[in-house]
C-alpha cells in the first residue's frame, strides 16, 4: 500500500464508509474524516448504524434520535449533522412509504412485528440501514444539488463490514420483484459504484494490519471500492533508525548514556539512568515492530495511505478538529458535483 496524497477519485466520492478493527478507533477516524470533509463551507452527515452512540460521545452531546441534527461546525463554515439510524424506525419509514401504513405501522411495532420481520430475515436489517444511508447520499435539495457534499458512515468491524455492504445483493436475488427488490437494487448501485469509497483504519500493529490486507482483499473480491487505509495512532520515533535494532535487542549502553547526560549537565541517579535505559529499549522494540507492520502494509494493495498522529491525552471535541485538520493537510478534500 503506496503512500499518497487524497486522490482526486476519493474527493469525488460522496459516500465515505469507515470500518476498522474494533479497538483501531474508527469512529473518531470518521468523526474527523466529517469534519475535514465539512471543510471549507460544505455539509457533511455523519451516520452511525450499530446502537452504540459513539458519535454523541465524541461530540460530547445527547443520545441522538433517528432525526439529522447539526453537532459541529467546520472551518471555513462548513457544519457536520449526525444521524443514529435505527432499524425499527427505518422499517417504520419503509413500510410509510411504500404500503403507506402510517398508523399501522406502529401498531406492528408495539406488536413486536418488527423485530419479527429483521429475526425471520436478518439481511433486511442491513438492507434496512444501508438503504437510508443510500437516500441520504441521493437526496437533493429545491435547487436540484445534493443536500449533503458528503455522507460519511461510521460502519461496523471490518470482520463483518463486507457482508454488511453486501448484503443487498443476497436480498435482492431473495425477493425478485416488489419495493424491497427495488430498494436493495438501489443500495447495490450507490454502494458499487465510484460515489462510494471504503476507508479502511488500521494500527501498526499485527493483527489490525492483517484484517486491514484481509479486508482489502475481500472488498475486491466483491466488488466493493476501496479507498484509503488511514493509519491512525502514529507516535514519533526519537531514535535514528541505525540505532532501533541494536536498542530493540537490548544492547543499550548504559554507561555512554550516563557520559552524555553528564556533559548535558544532567548528573542523574544510577536508578533514574536504568529507567531511561528501559524505557529506551521499550521504544526500540515498539518502532521496530511498528515498522515491521508497516512494510507488511505496503507489500499489500497499493492504496492512498494518511496517517493520524496519537492524542496523548486522549479524545475529546478539540482533537477532532485536529485530527480533521491532519486529514486536510493529507488532501482529504470534497469534490465538486459536476453541474
Amino acid at each position: 500500500m503506496t503512500s499518497s496524497a487524497w486522490p482526486a477519485a476519493l474527493s469525488a466520492a460522496r459516500l465515505h464508509v469507515v470500518s476498522g478493527k474494533g479497538g483501531t478507533g474508527k469512529t473518531t477516524v470518521a468523526a474527523a474524516l466529517a469534519l475535514a470533509l465539512a471543510s471549507g463551507g460544505r455539509r457533511t452527515l455523519l451516520v452511525e448504524v450499530e446502537g452504540r452512540q459513539g458519535i454523541a460521545q465524541l461530540f460530547d452531546t445527547p443520545p441522538l434520535p433517528y432525526e439529522e441534527r447539526k453537532i459541529a461546525v467546520a472551518p471555513g463554515g462548513g457544519e457536520v449533522r449526525a444521524l443514529a439510524v435505527d432499524a425499527e424506525a427505518a422499517l417504520l419509514e419503509y413500510f410509510e412509504m411504500f404500503y403507506r401504513l402510517g398508523m399501522a405501522g406502529r401498531t406492528l411495532r408495539r406488536m413486536g412485528a418488527v423485530e419479527f420481520a429483521t429475526t425471520l430475515a436478518p439481511g433486511l436489517r442491513d438492507v434496512l440501514l444501508t438503504g437510508k444511508v443510500k437516500e441520504c447520499v441521493n437526496r437533493r435539495g429545491a435547487d436540484g444539488r445534493p443536500v449533503y457534499d458528503a455522507v460519511v458512515l461510521d460502519a461496523p468491524p471490518t470482520g463483518r463490514v463486507v457482508s454488511f455492504l453486501d448484503v443487498t445483493k443476497a436480498m435482492a436475488e431473495l425477493a425478485r420483484s416488489g419495493p424491497i427488490h427495488s430498494q436493495s437494487e438501489g443500495v447495490v448501485q450507490v454502494l458499487h459504484s465510484e460515489l462510494t469509497a471504503v476507508h479502511l483504519v488500521t494500527l501498526l500493529e499485527e493483527l489490525p494490519v492483517t484484517e486491514t490486507l484481509e479486508s482489502a482483499a475481500e472488498l475486491s473480491a466483491a466488488g466493493l471500492p476501496t479507498g484509503a487505509v488511514i493509519v491512525n495512532r502514529v507516535r514519533p520515533q526519537w531514535l535514528p533508525d541505525r540505532s532501533v535494532a541494536a536498542a530493540a535487542s537490548g544492547r543499550v549502553d548504559a554507561d555512554r548514556v550516563r557520559t552524555g547526560l553528564s556533559a548535558a549537565g544532567l548528573d542523574l541517579p544510577a536508578d533514574v539512568v536504568d529507567g531511561l535505559v528501559a524505557e529506551t529499549v521499550d521504544h526500540a522494540v515498539r518502532v521496530h515492530a511498528e515498522a515491521a507492520a508497516l512494510a507488511r502494509l505496503e507489500e499489500g494493495p497499493a492504496l492512498p495511505r494518511l496517517e493520524l498522529p496519537q492524542l496523548v491525552e486522549g479524545v475529546d471535541l478539540g482533537s477532532l478538529y485536529e485530527l480533521a485538520d491532519e486529514l486536510v493537510e493529507q488532501g482529504v478534500a470534497a469534490g465538486e458535483e459536476a453541474a
